[in-house]
């Protein structure tokens, strides 16, 4: 049966839990050792296919780039199959912008799987993933689907295990641009820094070397990681240390996520895994963004790719 339609398509979020900077290519792209979780902060999107080729997006809040990262994918993904079908894409944009959250990776990952199925490609996922590679480094994260150690400018995925758990989530009014993070002497000198050892046995734990609250220093002190790109965020946009602060006093706890301005902390919750009794802080100035956030075991679109045989 044709489908013609895709209504409430999420687009999930993420959070680094540790961010290295180990190398940089000869091409200029740097590259990365992270732990990536998928987090139920979400954009939605709606599909309608179009029979006259047309790729049309339509935003349902606040105006987003006129090229942005949804249109390219589906532009790609419409030139790489050579079809002639289109698409109406509406977009409720809910991640803030600049924010390290992945919002437009993720936002290009749920396009390039709900085409896939709405055009009747189907393709499998190791076909999608060079163009979603291509889009960002953070995309590939998105359609692999699980939690996973991530690597080189993120196309290299091992998915890990992890347990659902809660995290404060708290962005300032200030964004920051990936390049400008990138281009500052204080990630080159964290260059130097070595691979995390151990990080294999530690991904096993059951909290994955994830301290308690209590026990944390205000880096969320994990027995390994950090994020490289803290030092350099915090140069350019001092908010991102007042929300660590913030985010510290109050769960024992806090790191930077991405490459953007959000900053997160564990927020230990009750034994049966219900919300934290301690409460996200709400004191914080105006044009913040903050959320009390759950990781996600898979993305809510795993299985939309046909699997290779």
């Amino acid at each position: 049966m044709t489908i013609r339609s895709l209504f409430d398509v999420p687009a999930p979020a993420k959070l680094n839990l540790f961010l290295h900077v180990v190398g940089r290519r000869t091409d200029g792209y740097h590259l990365i050792e992270s732990l990536m979780v998928p987090i139920d902060w979400c954009d939605t999107l709606h599909f309608e296919r179009r029979s006259d080729g047309r790729l049309a997006r339509h935003d349902l809040g606040a105006a987003l780039p006129a090229n942005d990262l949804c249109l390219r994918a589906s532009s790609a993904l419409q030139r790489a199959a050579a079809t002639p079908l289109g698409a109406d894409i509406a977009i409720e944009k809910r991640v803030p912008w600049g924010a390290g959250l992945g919002g437009g990776s993720s936002d290009a990952a749920s396009t390039l799987l709900a085409l896939n199925r709405l055009w009747g490609l189907d393709w499998p996922l190791e076909r999608l993933m060079p163009i979603g590679l291509d889009l960002g480094a953070d995309v590939p994260f998105f359609l692999g689907g699980t939690p996973a150690r991530v690597g080189g400018i993120g196309e290299r995925l091992t998915p890990v295990t992890f347990a659902r758990s809660w995290f404060a989530v708290v962005k300032p009014a200030a964004s920051l641009e990936t390049r400008a993070i990138f281009a500052s002497a204080k990630v080159a000198q964290a260059l130097d820094a070595a691979r995390i050892a151990g990080f294999p046995e530690a991904a096993r734990r059951p909290q994955n070397g994830l301290a308690k609250p209590k026990d944390s220093g205000p880096e969320l002190a994990e027995g390994f990681g950090r994020n490289d790109l803290q030092a350099a965020a915090e140069e350019l946009c001092p908010d991102v240390a007042r929300a660590a602060a913030g985010l510290h006093a109050a769960f024992g706890n806090s790191r930077m996520t991405g490459s953007g301005s959000a900053v997160f902390a564990r927020a230990a919750q009750a034994s049966d895994g219900s919300a934290p009794s301690a409460a996200m802080p709400s004191d914080w100035p105006s044009g913040w963004s903050s959320r009390m956030c759950r990781s996600l075991e898979q993305h809510p679109l795993v299985g939309w790719s046909r699997q290779e045989s």
